[in-house]
Parts: structure tokens; C-alpha cells; sequence
């Protein structure tokens, strides 16, 4: 056997001992065997540096320093899940997907939701390519050399694998691992982590890769995403997954009726606590991949997926003080101050208590103990009183702004108190200015939401368009503004004006105008200044804008300080104009309205939808009146196919299509 046949060898052989020991606990290997070997081959390694190989077991002890990590798009959407907190709400969800589907008979695949960090995982050619968190979905960080030091995630396949594909699931800290990292944090005295969860999303963002080798993370998966990958349910999949040399979770589960869907719910829901790592839910899925497509998303989850948490932990604590805080739209929102308690693995402060209404109905006072629910497992909140132990006044709602002292509106019809000082109360605008910089908006790099209100305590800002016109030498004198700081929050600004229309509209911080309703406008109307002139009618007749969001961008445009300011962040370069990239290969479908259903052969779905708008046709997610055609492929839903029937809308192949959009 020649040198590099012997370092191939040795790494096949501790990947398998990898997998043995960290996929299906069973090591064949004692710990100090596992660590003479991969030394040896690290030696030989570092004798031979033609023969370095990317997935090499290695290259999981770490070492790469990653300053600043890289935004990618994800080349598949991240969603998040719709929630659910009842029987009734799942049941509403499968009459949801029946009423699509038609009357077909239902899989669900059962799945444990993992209380982690979410991940996607790219594998070309049975080799880990990279790594992205979730980040808002539609791109993350590029956290590769982070996640090659978890043992658990393969850096070589095994088996038949597809050529490429994403896999998804969550980095958790397993519950041991966690106590004794905080363990050793206490013996030298230092402040123990707060819960597994937040420690995992944390160590992913490590610059050092050797210092995240040295956690006890593992990794969950629970989906793939590709082409061609080679099955046609979730739970195939997950089994494929396994073959491959994934760590899948054996709890998940097919089963075949929603009566076993409530018996996987109400066995883990008291079981969850003999896990090794830390479950708020069940996730159940339609089971048939051809039915998941069928179903699609809405704007921010898939249809055919839904997740069911648990019941929150409460617990009791005696509530303090009231303060209230003033939000960038002028919403004031009451926060309870309580006395500290342990709460779902945190320490507990303060909780929501939403509004005036919610704090009369349930009578809370200031000296009473309460009990303290985390909502969803997320944010803290007053559920009711525990105990009143003396006679104590009620709680009397503040009338003025506790910041500007401005007195307070509540609009007929709404739950909430406003500030109605909207250019003059500190908190609205120092809140508006941390909208415009944040991630999903301008993404300033460098600049962050304590920068903002420094920088508007010190006078240097007064609204975000002051922001492009900062000096080096007004900000490098304030507290802890550095000059290499000052450089890099410069720096920020000024690629800040290569940001996308749609974003730079989501950064204005219209009322109700959020990431999905910014895209829609500014595909709709191309241009701020023709946004700007349209009337309410105009305005929703725009698709998924109703009256209020309508009127809050005319309310918007109305004020002359907005105005200035959109003219002042022309002037300094921001985009105000949709940049399209035309990919129209004709106008032959021009005016013509398709919905797609099926499975296909010429076409992916994906490829389908855009021959149709690269020829001027529209995709209807729907069969209307309106529909022009059904492109059916094979297992066309039959609630469709009923429908297109019932309205005579005409029905055709993929292959028609092609013959139509050739012509």
C-alpha cells in the first residue's frame, strides 16, 4: 500500500468510527484508540500537504479564524412553521390541506420539534459543500467551518446519494453537555449560559472553529430539498437520509390517521423530559411529497406543515413594578418587572403584559404573585394572579408618554395606547433609525441599535437620511467608538446604497408595511415616486393590500418631513427604482392565467412557472373563473381537476404547453 493509499484508508476508517460512535452510538474504538489514529494521520497529513483533503475527520478539531461571515442566498427558501396549541388547530389544518387536496387519504410523517439552531446543509457529490443558519430565510451565514467540527454532521456520504441537495435540521447542545459546560464556567467563577438553545445558535457565530470543536454540539435532521433525489414521501426520505450516514432522530414516525397523530402528540408530551436534549413540539407533515407540492406555501410557511407545542411551563413570582415602553410606531406596550425566577432554562425578569385591557381584565397589581408562562416557549408572559396577600390599589394605566409626556391616544377599535408624538418622541425615532439599519432592511454593517441611540443623544442624527451624512471625525470621539469602528460603521453606510428598492421600502418603516408587503408594492409600482401618487383605490387593488395598510402609506406620504427625507436619500444614492432583470423570452402567453398540477416529466414545477412568466402568461395559485389554463401532469389533485371541470376551464399537458409556448 503506497502513502496515499494508507492516508485514504485511515480516513475512511475514523469516519466510520465517527459514525459509529455519534450516529449510532456504538463505538467499536476506545476513546484513546480514536485519538492515536487521528493523530497519526494528521501527521502524515502535515508531512504530505499534496495529499490535503477537505473532508478529512482532520479537519474537525477546528482552527479556522472567521472574522466576518459571509451572507448567502439560500438556493431554497427557509420557511418557518405555522403553530398550533390545540386538537381543534390541527384538525382545522388537515381540512385545510383536505379541501385542496380533494378527498384523498392522508400519511403524516411525526417529527419531535428540536429546540435548536436551524441549519442547511449543501452536499455535492457525497461531499459536505457548505454550511448557511437560517438567517431571514432567504439568506444566512456561511458557517461551514463551524459546523465541519460537529461529529455527528457526515463530510463524506456513504451509500447512493444524489449527485447535490440541501439538507435541513437543527444544531442542539445536548442537556449533559450543556450542565457540564456550565459546570466548568462556575468553578472558575464565571456566569453560567443561560440554556442550551441560545449557547447552540451562539457557538455557531464563533470566530475560532477550534473553540466550537470543543462543544458537545450535535446536529438533528429532518429534510431534504433537491431534484431528482430519489423518493416520493418525508418519511422515505428521512430513512434515505439515515442510509446516507445522517444522524436522524428515531422517534419520527409515518402513520396513517390523525387519531395517531394525537397518540405520537400525547406520548411525547410526556416523555419529552427523559430526552437528551430539549423538544417544545411535535411537527406533522403531509407524508406524500407529490401532496406537499400540491399544498405550496403561503408568504411565510408550508401549507403541509404544521407545528404542535406543547404546553408552556408556568411558574409563579410576585410582580414588582410596571414600566411601559414606547415602540418606533408609538405603540406603548406595559412590561411587568418581576421578582427573578427560573422559567424553561432562563432567568425571567420581566414579562409582557400586552395592554390596558389585559391588565384589567386579569386584575393585575402591583404586589401580587403571578404566574409567568413562556408564550410558545419564547416570550414571557402574565397569565393571571397566584395569590394577593394584602389589599392592594389596581392598576391604574398611564395617560401620558412616559418619554415625551405627550398624552396618550387609543384609537376606536384597537387595544393599544399611542404616543402620538411621532417625529418628536426619542424612542419613535431612535426606534425608527434602528428599523432602517437592521438586517432585513439596509443591513448596515457596524452600526447597531446602541450605535443609534448614541448617535442621537450625542445630536449627530436626528432621522436615518443623517445617517449618510456622518463624519469620521464627529464619531470617532464618542464612547466606545474606535477608529478602526468609526471605519467600518462609514463603511457600512456607504454599501448600505447598494440594498434593493424593495428593502429600502421596508426600511422607511411605513405602518404595516412589512418585508412581503415592501416586495409586493415595489414590484407593483416599480418607483417610489409613482407609489408616492397612488390613491387608496389604486392602492388595493395591488394583491394582498388591504384598506389599512392602503391608507397607512398614503398617511405616510402626506407627511412633508417623509418627503424630504426620501429626497435627501436620493440624493445621497440609495436605490428608489425596481432593477429588474428581464428574462422574457416572448409575450405569446401574454395575458393568459395557468395553474399548475401534478407531477411532470419535461419540467420541475419550479421550471414550469417560470416558462410561463418568461413568456408573459401569470401562475395562478387557484383555479378561478379567470384561470386560462391547467397544466396537469400526472396525480393531478382531484379537487382540482373537479374544479377545472365545473368552471370548463381547459385542461393540458406539459407537452401541449411546450408545442405553446414554441409557437
Amino acid at each position: 500500500m503506497n502513502l496515499l493509499e494508507t492516508i485514504k484508508a485511515l480516513r475512511e476508517e475514523l469516519n466510520q468510527h465517527n459514525y459509529n460512535y455519534y450516529v449510532l452510538d456504538n463505538p467499536t474504538i476506545s476513546d484513546y484508540e480514536f485519538d492515536i489514529k487521528l493523530k497519526q494521520l494528521q501527521d502524515l497529513e502535515s508531512q504530505n500537504p499534496d495529499f490535503f483533503d477537505e473532508s478529512s475527520p482532520t479537519q474537525r478539531v477546528g482552527g479556522t479564524i472567521t472574522k466576518n461571515f459571509e451572507t448567502i442566498a439560500h438556493e431554497y427558501r427557509m420557511y418557518s412553521l405555522d403553530n398550533s396549541y390545540s386538537r381543534e388547530d390541527v384538525l382545522d389544518w388537515v381540512n385545510r390541506c383536505q379541501k385542496i387536496l380533494g378527498n384523498v387519504d392522508l400519511e403524516f410523517t411525526c417529527e419531535l420539534k428540536y429546540d435548536g439552531a436551524s441549519i442547511s446543509i449543501t452536499y455535492e457529490n457525497g461531499k459536505l459543500k457548505r454550511a448557511l443558519t437560517r438567517g431571514d430565510g432567504f439568506q444566512g451565514d456561511d458557517v461551514t467551518n463551524n459546523i465541519k467540527t460537529i461529529k455527528s454532521i457526515p463530510l463524506v456520504l456513504k451509500g447512493n446519494y444524489p449527485s447535490k441537495f440541501d439538507i435541513r435540521g437543527e444544531i442542539i447542545l445536548p442537556l449533559e453537555g450543556f450542565e457540564k459546560m456550565n459546570q466548568e464556567l462556575i468553578e472558575i467563577g464565571e456566569t453560567p449560559y443561560s440554556n442550551p438553545r441560545n449557547t447552540a445558535s451562539g457557538s455557531l457565530k464563533l470566530q475560532d472553529s477550534a473553540e466550537v470543536a470543543k462543544r458537545p454540539l450535535d446536529c438533528l435532521l429532518y429534510g431534504l430539498i433537491g431534484n431528482n433525489l430519489g423518493f416520493s414521501s418525508q418519511f422515505e426520505g428521512l430513512k434515505k437520509a439515515t442510509e446516507w450516514g445522517f444522524k436522524v432522530p428515531k422517534q419520527s414516525k409515518c402513520v396513517n390517521s390523525i387519531e395517531q397523530v394525537f397518540e405520537f402528540i400525547e406520548y411525547w408530551d410526556t416523555h419529552r423530559h427523559t430526552l437528551p436534549y430539549e423538544t417544545d413540539g411535535v411537527v406533522v407533515k403531509i407524508n406524500n411529497l407529490h401532496y406537499q407540492e400540491e399544498l405550496g406555501y403561503t408568504a411565510k410557511s408550508p401549507r403541509w406543515a404544521i407545528a404542535y407545542k406543547f404546553k408552556a411551563e408556568q411558574v409563579s413570582t410576585v410582580l414588582n413594578s410596571i414600566s411601559y415602553q414606547v415602540g418606533r410606531t408609538g405603540a406603548i406596550t406595559p412590561v411587568a418587572n418581576l421578582e427573578p425566577v427560573q422559567l424553561a432554562g432562563t432567568i425571567v425578569k420581566r414579562a409582557s403584559l400586552h395592554n390596558a385591557d389585559q391588565i384589567q381584565k386579569l386584575d393585575i397589581r402591583i404586589g401580587d404573585e403571578v404566574y409567568v408562562e413562556k408564550g410558545g416557549e419564547i416570550i414571557p408572559k402574565i397569565i393571571g394572579v397566584a395569590k394577593r396577600r394584602n389589599q392592594l390599589d389596581p392598576t391604574v394605566y398611564i395617560t401620558h408618554c412616559p418619554e415625551c409626556h405627550t398624552q396618550l391616544i387609543r384609537n376606536e377599535g384597537e387595544a393599544q395606547h399611542y404616543c402620538p408624538n411621532f417625529y418628536g418622541c426619542p424612542p419613535q425615532i431612535i426606534g425608527r433609525i434602528q428599523h432602517f439599519i437592521t438586517r432585513k432592511a439596509m443591513d448596515i454593517d457596524g452600526l447597531g441599535g446602541e450605535t443609534v441611540a448614541l448617535l442621537y443623544n450625542a445630536g449627530l442624527i436626528k432621522n436615518y437620511a443623517d445617517l449618510y451624512t456622518l463624519k469620521k471625525n464627529d464619531i470617532v470621539i464618542l464612547d466606545r467608538m474606535a477608529d478602526k469602528s468609526a471605519d467600518n460603521l462609514l463603511n457600512g453606510i456607504e454599501q448600505s446604497k447598494t440594498i434593493s428598492f424593495d428593502r429600502v421600502l421596508y426600511a422607511l418603516g411605513i405602518r404595516y408595511v412589512g418585508e412581503t408587503v415592501a416586495k409586493k408594492l415595489a414590484k407593483h409600482y416599480k418607483t417610489i415616486d409613482a407609489l408616492a401618487q397612488a390613491t387608496l383605490i389604486d392602492l388595493i387593488t395591488v394583491d394582498e393590500i388591504g384598506e389599512r395598510i392602503a391608507q397607512s402609506v398614503l398617511d405616510f406620504f402626506q407627511k412633508q418631513s417623509n418627503i424630504e427625507n426620501i429626497t435627501r436619500l436620493k440624493e445621497y444614492g440609495l436605490q428608489f427604482e425596481l432593477q429588474e432583470i428581464n428574462t422574457m423570452v416572448s409575450n405569446v402567453l401574454d395575458g393568459k392565467i395557468f395553474v399548475v398540477s401534478g407531477v411532470f416529466e419535461l419540467f420541475s414545477r419550479d421550471e414550469l412557472k417560470k416558462a410561463i412568466e418568461d413568456n408573459g402568461g401569470k401562475v395562478g395559485s387557484s383555479i378561478s373563473a379567470k384561470t386560462n389554463y391547467v397544466i396537469a401532469g400526472a396525480n393531478m389533485g382531484p379537487s382540482k381537476l373537479e374544479k377545472a371541470n365545473q368552471l370548463k376551464v381547459e385542461i393540458i399537458t406539459e407537452y401541449q404547453f411546450r408545442d405553446m409556448i414554441h409557437e
